[in-house]
């Protein structure tokens, strides 16, 4: 089955591939924020060291994961794309959420996180994940092929949001949902960090996000966040 999946991401990647190079040779995207995943894209990128920074107690989304989990409301079937996957803290538990007729794909841009995504499904034996090498433009998914996406501090790492936005519109289902989750950015409350590693706060990218074709349905709240927001919002 995952042969399977893997053949038909293949042949949309290959169908769509020419299209994607006229846009390029004609309109060359422009990075809202140039060198934000520079640290990622690094060759010699230690996996170890990311895995103690982002599955630790101290990370808000750590610690409320099964919380988010639970507010997915992810039925057996479902299909969910984890974008930006990092070191697969969620793959697990969506896997378990979709059931054996539901799928995940774990996409991230970084080649070491998609190959221990692999690992971890091999060894847990989770036969409904499909690690995909995604771009930082598109999500590389075949249209009408996810029931929801779920984007948890990643969105303020997206180069070009809005194609990367059009594509994850093309590959979720109409009625489909999306979920975002990101770092509150507020002047003279949030952390010197987060002002000047997250680009914006709450309302342009909740803004960004309904310019690509989702409707906002609410904001959620999450026990465990201090500094995180949870928003859900519907393919339109």
């Amino acid at each position: 089955m995952r042969a399977l999946c893997f053949a038909l991401l293949a042949t949309v990647c290959l169908h769509f591939s020419p299209v994607m190079a006229q846009e390029t040779a004609t309109a060359p995207p422009q990075s809202v924020k140039p060198g934000i995943n520079k640290s990622f894209l690094d060759p010699d990128l230690d996996v170890d060291q990311w895995i103690k920074r982002f599955e630790v107690e101290s990370r808000e989304v750590f610690r409320a994961r099964d919380q988010i989990v639970k507010q997915l409301k992810l039925k057996p079937g479902d299909r969910i794309a984890d974008v930006g996957t990092g070191t697969g803290l969620f793959v697990e538990p969506f896997s378990l959420a979709v059931g054996e007729k539901g799928w995940v794909f774990a996409l991230d841009i970084v080649p070491k996180f998609v190959e221990r995504v692999g690992k971890i499904s091999d060894i847990l034996d989770l036969k409904n994940v499909t690690p995909v090498l995604c771009g930082q433009d598109d999500v590389r998914l075949p249209p009408g092929s996810i029931d929801a996406a779920f984007i948890c501090d990643v969105y303020h790492h997206f180069e070009y949001p809005s194609r990367s936005m059009a594509s994850l519109h093309k590959a979720i289902v109409p009625g489909g949902q999306l979920i975002l989750i990101d770092f509150e950015r507020i002047p003279g409350k949030s952390r010197e960090w987060t002002l000047g590693h997250v680009r914006a706060g709450k309302e342009t990218f909740r803004k960004e996000v309904e310019d690509a074709g989702f409707e906002f349905v609410e904001e959620v709240k999450i026990p465990a966040f201090e500094e995180n927001y949870f928003l859900r919002f519907k393919r339109k």
